[in-house]
């Protein structure tokens, strides 16, 4: 799998493969950088075919995860685990297993929410490390990400609007949402009720019944990437971007949640090629880490720092777009250079 040579072409720091025999756990920890600060990263338990597939995604979300807190000015860095499907039957036994080996990074990996993760599985997982967050609000923590993520989906979609040279108020827009999730169903929910009319699709069907029920209209998720609107919202799976699909799109914008959706770095060119502005993933999805790496702010968390700090995306996006216009460069190219010129520094 030649794991040093990859993690020596993208920079990583460190990569743990876990196994552990009592619970049958099989999960790869990936550290990127700790330049800016501890790696703060979700936990995503996904059904790989091989663990080479796992090992791919982790490199490329830990990667970016350094990218999106250096855009977001946090004071941490990027880190990711997953965990090879299906997870343990005894959940806490598989959790407890988990903690072990994030606590045994000493602090280089803060873990937390992502797919197939809730916040009782981070209250699982502070039973035996302190290096998790994203706590209930009960418990002290700061709850549900996926609303903050979609605030910044929402700030970061006006600003690519406006370098689209259209108006960012969302009224009467054909917005397409790929993934109804929690974060999808989140986007759909602020899109329709700005007077967006919203096209969605999910591999679920309980998730499309819900965003269904909430007023979107419900389309193949094999034919939402083809679908004539102002905007396209990927809020699911990423390497969702790249030349076949690229070539299909009919919108002048693509900004969404998902993780990242180009499938190469070549595919930012292609977007910008068909004059399809496109707000780079890391800054635009950032409001969810936004809000749990609060958590490990030395004053504690604060919901006006948080929500100032997901606002501030549309101001970031802004910026890196009057910079793709004036040096003619793509906007993931600008994006890039700037968090790795923070990572740098750091």
């Amino acid at each position: 799998m030649a794991v040093i040579s990859r993690m020596v072409e993208q920079g990583h720091q460190q990569v743990c493969h876990v196994w552990d025999a009592a619970t049958g756990l099989r999960a790869i920890i990936a550290v990127h950088s700790n330049a800016l600060g501890p790696g703060v990263g979700g936990v995503r338990i996904r059904d790989y075919a091989y663990e080479a597939d796992a090992l791919t995604d982790v490199l490329r979300l830990s990667e970016a995860m350094s990218y999106k807190a250096a855009c977001a000015g946090l004071p941490c860095g990027g880190a990711k685990a997953v965990v090879m499907a299906p997870f343990p039957a005894d959940r806490r036994a598989g959790m407890h297993a988990l903690a072990r080996a994030v606590d045994s990074l000493g602090g280089r990996y803060v873990a937390t929410e992502d797919m197939g993760m809730g916040e009782a599985d981070i209250a699982m997982l502070n039973e035996v490390t302190r290096h998790a967050v994203g706590r209930s609000i009960a418990d002290g923590g700061s709850g549900d990400p996926s609303p903050y993520t979609a605030d910044g989906v929402i700030a970061g979609m006006r600003a690519a609007l406006r370098a689209a040279g259209d108006d960012s108020n969302f009224a009467g827009l054909r917005v397409a949402v790929q993934g109804c999730g929690s974060v999808g169903f989140a986007v759909i929910e602020r899109l329709i009720a700005a007077g967006a009319e919203v096209l969605a699709s999910d591999i679920s069907q309980q998730a499309c019944d819900r965003a269904a029920r909430a007023g979107a209209t419900i389309v193949g998720n094999d034919t939402i990437l083809d679908q004539a609107v102002d905007v396209l919202a990927p809020c699911g799976v990423g390497a969702i971007l790249d030349e076949r699909t690229i070539g299909k799109l009919k919108c002048r914008v693509v900004a969404g949640a998902a993780n990242n959706q180009l499938a190469t770095d070549a595919d930012g060119t292609r977007l910008a090629e068909r004059g399809i502005v496109y707000a780079p993933d890391f800054v635009i999805n950032a409001g969810g880490l936004i809000n749990v790496s609060d958590e490990i702010e030395p004053s504690g968390y604060d919901a006006q720092r948080v929500h100032e700090r997901v606002a501030a995306i549309e101001t970031t996006l802004d910026t890196i777009f009057a910079e793709a216009a004036q040096t003619g460069n793509t906007s993931a190219m600008v994006a890039l250079a700037q968090a790795r010129a923070r990572v740098a520094a750091g």
